[in-house]
């Protein structure tokens, strides 16, 4: 009973435990059986794509929209909701707020985005580029 259970342990031993015959190797670097160190990297934070506003951004000259791109035109009118800004029947997000505000006539250039989520109650979402009054 005793040899069996000596010969199952010798079994289960982890090969890299034993000792090597012959000479030790003295080549630099990370052996090809080495695992890779596991680092971690930090988070890049939000992606900042170009259907995305800038908040930093303050208006500036109207351009043609890009690719998907919209211009709308008219007067914005405030939604049931605190701080909501309709254009048409568009919802706006994001843009200059010196620019966008109540019963100012404006061009705004941007996109609708109608799956977005927001806490307004109207409109369809539509991710202001940039904004001028007309």
């Amino acid at each position: 009973m005793v040899l069996l259970a000596g010969a199952a342990l010798t079994a289960c031993a982890d090969p890299g435990d034993e000792p090597t015959a012959g000479p030790s190797s003295t080549t630099a670097g990370p052996s090809p059986t080495a695992a890779a160190p596991v680092t971690s990297q930090p988070d890049p934070g939000p992606s900042t794509s170009p259907s995305r506003p800038d908040p930093t951004w303050k208006g500036g000259p109207s351009t043609p929209p890009g690719v998907g791109g919209t211009t709308v035109t008219g007067t914005i009118r405030a939604g049931v909701e605190p701080n909501c800004l309709l254009l048409d029947d568009h919802l706006l997000v994001g843009g200059p707020r010196d620019v966008l505000t109540p019963g100012t006539r404006v061009e705004v250039t941007g996109r609708p985005e109608p799956g977005m989520m927001t806490t307004c109650q109207q409109g369809t979402p539509f991710v202001v580029e940039s904004a001028r009054r007309a």
